[in-house]
């Protein structure tokens, strides 16, 4: 766990340990910091990382990271995945499908972002 020292707050991440120091910089008056969250159109703050969010349903989904039950869940393997997308991608792993072909030399890949790197 990642402990705040200005505040006590723990967090199981250190990125949202990062992201939870910058918001207590953000009130220093000496810290000439990016406007508060709030400020800047995002009102809804996850209490458990401190990231906020424009609407409330894209933090409802957000919160589903920190349940620690993801709601989408592989038939094949089990794995669990916070997001459809997410688990659609893995389920290429299972059947094989590599959709994304190279126009030069004719290789396919399973991820879009696999075709750019080659």
């Amino acid at each position: 766990p990642y402990k705040c020292q200005e505040c006590g707050k723990s967090f199981t991440v250190s990125s949202n340990l990062s992201r939870h120091q910058r918001a207590h910089a953000a009130g220093s008056a000496t810290d000439p910091a990016p406007a508060a969250p709030r400020a800047r159109g995002l009102p809804y703050e996850c209490q458990e990382c401190g990231k906020s969010f424009r609407r409330n349903k894209e933090l409802a989904t957000h919160q589903r990271l920190h349940t620690g039950r993801p709601p989408f869940q592989c038939g094949h393997c089990g794995k669990g995945f916070s997001w459809s997308s997410h688990w659609e991608r893995h389920q290429r792993v299972h059947t094989g499908e590599k959709p994304y072909q190279c126009p030069e030399c004719g290789k396919s890949f399973s991820r879009s972002s696999h075709l750019y790197r080659h």
